[in-house]
């Protein structure tokens, strides 16, 4: 790794939005870690994207398990020596449009462990590190599900309530942050991803570049957002 790299770790990074950030960050010169529940896959992901000359690190995470996001934190922390720019981006969507005091609770617990606890766990990890270098970026990927106005409306309740604590961790760690450390949440739209399904109309690519522009924001750059196109939406 050169000296003037900038490290980005991507959360999920080995399909659908998270491999395209993936491939977008490498392709602007950052050294970009991929985290993968499954290493092979992820393993799979990298290649496609070394074989066009991209330098793409492949480390084993699986969100729901705190040990391991702690042991991929500090592998990560051992070969780089930094962390600089995180994507939360893991996240499952298992209850379609049932409602959430009819689902069975377990499906509600897998949907925040994966969707709310994954990302705290992750930051718990991550924002040390970047306290100590003084500088760090941080990207929650939510969603408009996730807002307030939208815990009025049936269906997706668990998927609605995950999104909506996520967006308050989005708040309340930036506050609480110290340095040039910037903790923002971004709604990509609907994605044409494994999660979307194949009607809908926006393609990772674009999703992609709707969300890396808060990746280059300066000391002056907002922190504790919720934006959606680059523009600001209301939680």
């Amino acid at each position: 790794m050169t000296q003037e790299k900038r490290v980005a770790l991507v959360t999920g990074g080995n399909r659908g939005i998270g491999y395209e950030l993936v491939k977008q960050l490498a392709v602007e010169g950052f050294q970009v870690i991929l985290t993968s529940r499954d290493v092979a896959k992820g393993q799979e992901a990298a290649q496609k994207l070394k074989e066009s000359g991209l330098e793409v690190e492949v480390v084993g995470m699986d969100v729901n398990d705190p040990e391991s996001i702690r042991q991929a934190v500090r592998t990560v922390e051992e070969r780089f020596g930094r962390v600089d720019v995180l994507i939360n981006n893991a996240g499952v969507y298992l209850d379609e449009q049932e409602t959430l005091l009819t689902m069975e609770p377990a499906l509600v617990e897998r949907t925040m462990a994966t969707n709310f606890f994954g990302p705290y766990h992750v930051l718990r990890s991550v924002v040390p590190l970047m306290e100590k270098h003084g500088y760090g970026r941080v990207i929650n990927i939510s969603s408009e599900w996730g807002s307030m106005r939208e815990m009025s409306e049936r269906g997706a309740g668990a998927y609605k309530v995950s999104k909506l604590a996520l967006n308050g961790l989005t708040q309340l760690a930036a506050a609480e942050v110290r340095g040039d450390i910037k903790i923002n949440a971004v709604d990509p739209g609907w994605v044409r991803t494994e999660m979307g399904g194949p009607s809908a109309p926006r393609m990772p690519k674009e999703a992609a570049e709707s969300i890396l522009w808060l990746v280059t924001i300066g000391p002056e750059g907002p922190n504790g957002g919720f934006f959606r196109d680059g523009e600001r939406i209301e939680w």
